[in-house]
């Protein structure tokens, strides 16, 4: 390894440490200021219809064909173990403890997010955000705020969406086409759910769509004020939002099945 190469890894490690520490900056600071709805609230509410408005359709369109795929996978094996009524359970499970959380995220920080980081990136460059602080107004508690609530909002709501979508086209491949009873279909899920695995997904779709607020929302305000700085500060912003969500997935997912281990029956 030459010199150059080695002095180059501490300056990156140190480029990934400060990173960090500015999203958690941008999030505590969004945070602090929460209980001041008064200035947020009319923002949280466009934002969150916003959010509502672009991500609902694509939701939908995405989680149908999974269930359906995942009905299809799964009911091939259950077919020569001769259990194809537990194909139902299976799919509605997987559907309530990762995929419907994930799901979620990632149309909110593709969809939503994406325009999050334009939006402030814009902003930076017509240098809104330098006159807002001129003026004493602080553009996270002004404009951070209602993004990060309204993202995790209806992140946490499009999981429901994407529940009854994914069932429903688990639904139409196990019950029209492989002849499954619909009792069936839907008695694995319920012997198979827990309370536990509905709190676990509200609160990781909560967290993801916090977390894919902060990365747009940090990345449009550091971004190159010019035209193509914004463009990368979007693409940036989308693939570092589904890193982490991955990441942040394993580790609940790791920690919850250790304290709550799977039920079977």
């Amino acid at each position: 390894m030459s010199a150059l190469a080695v002095v180059q890894v501490p300056v990156r490690i140190h480029g990934l440490l400060s990173e960090v520490g500015e999203l958690f900056v941008v999030a505590l600071e969004g945070l602090r200021r929460t209980w001041d709805v008064r200035s947020w609230f009319w923002e949280f509410v466009e934002q969150a219809w916003f959010l509502a408005r672009v991500t609902s359709l694509p939701v939908i369109l995405v989680a149908l064909p999974l269930g359906a795929t995942v009905a299809l996978q799964v009911g091939q094996v259950a077919a020569q173990l001769g259990a194809q009524s537990a194909t139902g359970g299976a799919v509605i499970v997987g559907l309530v403890r990762e995929v419907a959380p994930i799901a979620a995220a990632l149309i909110i920080a593709g969809a939503g997010g994406s325009a999050m980081t334009a939006d402030m990136g814009t902003r930076r460059i017509r240098d809104e955000l330098s006159a807002m602080e001129v003026m004493a107004i602080n553009p996270i508690h002004r404009l951070v705020t209602p993004r990060l609530w309204a993202s995790s909002l209806v992140s946490t709501l499009l999981v429901s969406l994407v529940v009854l979508s994914g069932a429903a086209g688990g639904f139409v491949f196990n019950v029209l086409l492989q002849g499954v009873t619909p009792g069936a279909y839907f008695d694995g899920a319920v012997s198979l759910l827990q309370t536990s695995d509905l709190v676990v997904t509200l609160l990781k779709a909560w967290l993801f769509g916090m977390i894919a607020g902060i990365v747009a929302c940090h990345t449009g305000m550091a971004c190159a004020s010019t035209p193509v700085g914004v463009g990368r500060a979007v693409n940036r912003a989308i693939v570092v939002a589904f890193m982490l969500v991955f990441a942040l997935n394993y580790v609940i997912s790791t920690v919850y099945f250790v304290a709550f281990p799977p039920r079977i029956g």
